[in-house]
């Protein structure tokens, strides 16, 4: 049986990050989810998925620390994450600049459709 590609939704809105769960549950993904930024770092940890959506502004610790120390993890370093955010990009910390994002995605401008092809290209790409 084929293994699931594995999705972490890092995600403090727990509507949206339920409306993504079960968008990503119907396209066929394994999906876990944390509702803050610490525990989303424990779970991306734990669990290493093949890609990770991460929200920005968050309880504990923002998507910009997450994103950081993830990256200073020796498997941690090419491990494909989309932002997905309300900051616009112009909003957004720095140093993301230097953090290896695969893509900014502001919530508002897209479809939950939209962003499901995006993960999908984004995970098709990493596999070719």
């Amino acid at each position: 049986m084929k293994k699931l590609p594995k999705i972490v939704i890092v995600e403090d809105d727990i509507a949206i990050s339920q409306m993504y769960r079960i968008k990503f549950e119907v396209e066929g993904f394994e999906i876990e989810t944390a509702d803050n930024g610490r525990l989303g770092l424990e779970l991306i940890e734990k669990s290493k998925p093949d890609i990770v959506l991460l929200d920005l502004m968050m309880p504990e610790m923002n998507g910009d620390e997450v994103l950081e120390k993830l990256r200073s993890q020796p498997w941690g370093k090419n491990l494909p994450v989309i932002i997905l955010t309300n900051l616009g990009q112009q909003e957004a910390p720095v140093k993301l600049d230097n953090l290896n994002v695969d893509y900014y995605i502001v919530k508002a401008e897209m479809t939950p459709k939209q962003v499901a092809e995006i993960v999908k290209a984004r995970l098709k790409a990493n596999t070719t």
